[in-house]
């Protein structure tokens, strides 16, 4: 392990390892199988890559993505580690060159799609060098019950079977205790040692909000606190994509669009585009994101329910990878309910599919709706043993805890409403009927005439339907996928007005009014002296970035220009001294960053 804290330093200029990052690498560096579960951001990727340079032969890391390959690599390669990509970005020659120099030993790591790594072409090609390491990236892609099923990822047992002597080293940031098992079974990692690491991102403030007008209620989100920031808005399909992206744009901020529909030189080029540039906000369905390595993503935001809090605590990973404070912001209704189970039901999936997709849902609903730290609910669903002491103190529900009041008479009148209106209408006309508003719709059906017609007249619409939302979510009604979106009576009902049962329901939440932006705690601890240079080393590094083709955070992240700024390092020893410059940057970068600080220095008058 000596060796391996030397290439930790001197290559890749950290000087500690974190968590279970030691026992990870010495496990593999020995020729030991691992299944590692680690956040995003946890630094799942020195886990391979460090053994990959201890083992001979050269490591094939098995990725799903074409543009986090390509990052990968270019980050590799500003610190000197002998890296490439093997995929249908390159041309024909290209592909001949890259497999020619893994032939003569000249890689230690090669990226390859797993489409591209099955083919009986590459297994014959890599039989014939040494390998170090097999590393499967984004390992839950193997789950059929996951969000991210990848069908090739199925039939990745066949490197076990060719390559038996071979270590193997397959990475997660996001799987519950099924689909663990589904990645051992279907990996052969029977023998496999597992490596779990905690869930927690205490950094990521977690916020779900009653849905009134998402686009209103977005745009005070990034106006209040993350104006000029890079963040993520997901949205359930292809069209509410491009018309948020629009219309953010004509609110004059910087926002640009990612869906599976666009052609994939749009949507390269819109990927570059986030990758590269500072306060973009990508608009995208769920296509986009896997495997995104940009640290200063500063909040992701849902506009729609995610399927699952597997598809939820992924996406909002993708915020604040590098440890600084992050957002991550949904808005919630009545209408995601109703819309994620009628598509489950208008599936075309097998029925135990559709039931493991239901538990699922079920699940996330329970998150949006619970009353206790949504952190915890995270964790424990992780299956990470915590106890209600523990709660953050950084959700929305820890740091404005909602009220909570005995509905069961206003509950009983709605589903009484549903029963008498025949339980083939939508939340919208049950409401109508409750309140008692004489609408055509009202009329036409006689519901004028139900003795449930105005008996919640005292409640606003906004608390109607708060109230059908949550008893959708409870389970005390379902949806008619067939009839658009009609409610019905379900068992569990029967108890409630019969009057057996009680229902506690939590009070609407309203958007409360920030604090402000979300400043890093690193950054506003830094004087003014501090932040002209932390100002100056960042021009730098997007000059830098530019004329390597190169996202900035690839150059340094801005926990190291912070670090930079703070120190003020006149000599290379002291450069050395720093978080995240290893040999090969300190070579390459040391004499213009000391010419910077030395700069900054004279004229900021120290």
């Amino acid at each position: 392990m000596s060796s391996a804290l030397n290439i930790l330093k001197e290559v890749f200029g950290y000087p500690a390892f974190r968590g279970q990052q030691a026992e990870v690498i010495g496990h593999l560096a020995s020729g030991g199988d691992c299944l590692v579960l680690m956040p995003t951001g946890g630094g799942k990727s020195l886990c391979y890559q460090i053994p990959a340079l201890l083992r001979d032969g050269a490591a094939i890391v098995v990725s799903p993505l074409i543009a986090l390959m390509q990052n990968q690599v270019a980050a590799l390669h500003e610190i000197g580690v002998r890296a490439a990509v093997l995929n249908s970005s390159l041309s024909l020659q290209q592909a001949a060159e890259v497999e020619q120099k893994l032939l003569t030993g000249e890689y230690d790591l090669l990226y390859v799609a797993p489409e591209r790594l099955l083919t009986a072409r590459f297994l014959n090609l890599i039989s014939r060098i040494p390998i170090a390491l097999f590393a499967i990236d984004e390992a839950h892609c193997v789950s059929q019950w996951g969000h991210d099923f990848r069908p090739e990822y199925i039939q990745l047992s066949v490197l076990h079977e060719r390559f038996p002597l071979v270590p193997r080293i397959a990475l997660t940031a996001t799987a519950d205790m099924d689909t663990r098992k589904e990645i051992i079974e279907r990996l052969g990692l029977d023998e496999a040692r597992i490596f779990v690491s905690s869930f927690d991102r205490p950094n990521i403030r977690y916020q779900i909000i009653d849905k009134t007008n998402s686009r209103a209620q977005l745009l005070t989100f990034l106006r209040t606190e993350h104006l000029g920031d890079t963040g993520i808005v997901y949205c359930l399909s292809r069209k509410k994509v491009e018309e948020t992206a629009a219309w953010l744009t004509a609110q004059g901020l910087r926002a640009i669009a990612y869906h599976a529909g666009m052609s994939m030189q749009e949507r390269s080029l819109n990927q570059e585009r986030f990758l590269r540039e500072e306060g973009i906000i990508m608009v995208a369905t769920i296509a986009f994101g896997m495997g995104i390595d940009k640290p200063d993503v500063r909040f992701v935001a849902h506009l729609d329910l995610p399927r699952s809090i597997e598809g939820y605590y992924q996406e909002t990973g993708r915020a604040g990878r590098d440890g600084q404070a992050a957002s991550a912001w949904m808005v919630y209704g009545l209408g995601d309910v109703i819309q994620q189970r009628r598509m489950i039901e208008e599936s075309e999936a097998q029925l135990k599919f559709k039931q493991v997709a239901a538990r699922k849902l079920e699940a996330m609903l329970s998150l949006c709706e619970t009353t206790t730290c949504r952190r915890l609910r995270i964790l424990r669903y992780f299956g990470e043993t915590t106890n209600d002491a523990e709660a953050c103190g950084n959700c929305d529900v820890c740091l404005n805890p909602p009220q909570v009041w005995d509905a069961t008479v206003e509950v009983q009148k709605a589903l009484s409403c549903v029963y008498r209106s025949g339980q083939t209408f939508g939340a919208g006309h049950l409401i109508d009927i409750l309140r008692g508003n004489q609408t055509e719709r009202v009329k036409e059906w006689h519901h004028d005439r139900l003795s449930t017609f105005g008996i919640g007249k005292e409640l606003p619409e906004s608390t109607w339907r708060g109230i059908f939302r949550q008893i959708v979510a409870l389970g005390l009604l379902t949806v008619d996928s067939e009839s658009h979106g009609a409610l019905h009576l379900t068992e569990a009902s029967r108890a409630v007005l019969k009057g057996q049962q009680t229902i506690q329901l939590r009070r609407q939440t309203k958007q409360t009014q920030a604090s402000g932006k979300q400043i890093s705690a690193d950054v506003a601890l830094l004087d003014e002296t501090e932040r002209y240079l932390w100002e100056q080393l960042r021009n730098w590094r997007a000059k830098m970035a530019k004329e390597h083709g190169v996202p900035a955070y690839v150059i340094f992240h801005d926990a190291t220009l912070r670090e930079l700024a703070r120190q003020c390092p006149k000599t290379e020893d002291e450069l050395r001294q720093v978080t995240g410059i290893g040999a090969r940057k300190l070579d390459k970068y040391g004499d213009y960053l000391i010419e910077i600080l030395r700069n900054c220095e004279s004229r900021a008058g120290w």
